[in-house]
């Protein structure tokens, strides 16, 4: 019998976690967003994440809804008013800008005490060793990718080769175990361990099943530190390295 697969994840943190990352990524000023171009990027991950057919939390989707009321108000005609009235006028997005700044502040500070703790745990006391092999030409280093990245990633690359339809949307008997496809990938990456491979390159079966397995498959193997991903800046390829002993 063919059934639903239905991922679960613990990697986000929330809608303003993701509108934060896109005012970060599009370089928008957080007190004059731009509500349809915000509204439109918003849509493309959620769509991206329904099509993964991850378990996406309400709150996502009441934030899709308040943006796209907001969208809404936007366009409505402005009513004519006094030139005395015109700072009475509400701005529909007043509410949601002063939830992101403080939701801002708040991730800020829990970096800041993040870093802290780490710095604090890192602080010891050790006799002079001597370095005669020290490997200073190794340049791959844990990259700063979140898992929005790696959505944003994967909607550009499914529009780029039209993945979207029409693809195998159950999963069969003989569907390989997210375990063995993490070994799969693993041994992709370390054979391409100087150069990395891109992130496409690891999507080479058009099968929904596939797409769904290899990117949990790198989650998962991001997590447990064996690869790593890096981006140069926004937008441009993400390379996948590994990331375990040397080779």
């Amino acid at each position: 019998m063919n059934q639903a697969y239905q991922v679960k994840l613990d990697t986000f943190e929330g809608p303003l976690d993701l509108l934060l990352h896109l005012i970060n990524q599009y370089e928008i000023d957080i007190y004059d967003i731009p509500v349809a171009q915000i509204t439109e990027q918003y849509m493309n991950y959620i769509h991206t994440m329904q099509h993964l057919e991850l378990n996406i939390a309400s709150e996502y989707l009441v934030m899709a809804a308040t943006l796209l009321a907001i969208k809404s108000q936007m366009l409505l005609p402005k009513p004519e008013i006094e030139e005395t009235d015109e700072e009475y006028m509400e701005d529909p997005r007043e509410e949601l800008m002063q939830r992101l700044i403080e939701y801002r502040k708040y991730k800020e500070a829990a970096e800041t005490f993040k870093e802290k703790e780490l710095e604090a745990h890192q602080t010891y006391t050790r006799p002079p060793v001597i370095f005669d092999n020290l490997n200073i030409e190794k340049t791959v280093v844990q990259g700063e990718i979140s898992i929005y990245d790696m959505l944003g990633a994967l909607g550009r690359m499914l529009e780029r080769k039209k993945w979207k339809e029409p693809l195998d949307t159950r999963i069969q008997k003989a569907e390989i175990p997210i375990e063995q496809r993490m070994e799969e990938v693993l041994d992709i990456v370390k054979r391409k361990a100087r150069s990395g491979i891109t992130f496409d390159g690891l999507f080479t079966v058009r099968t929904k099943s596939h797409i769904v397995v290899t990117f949990m498959a790198l989650l998962e193997l991001m997590k447990i530190n064996q690869v790593t991903c890096k981006q140069t800046q926004h937008f441009e390829p993400l390379y996948v390295y590994y990331a375990g002993d040397e080779i």
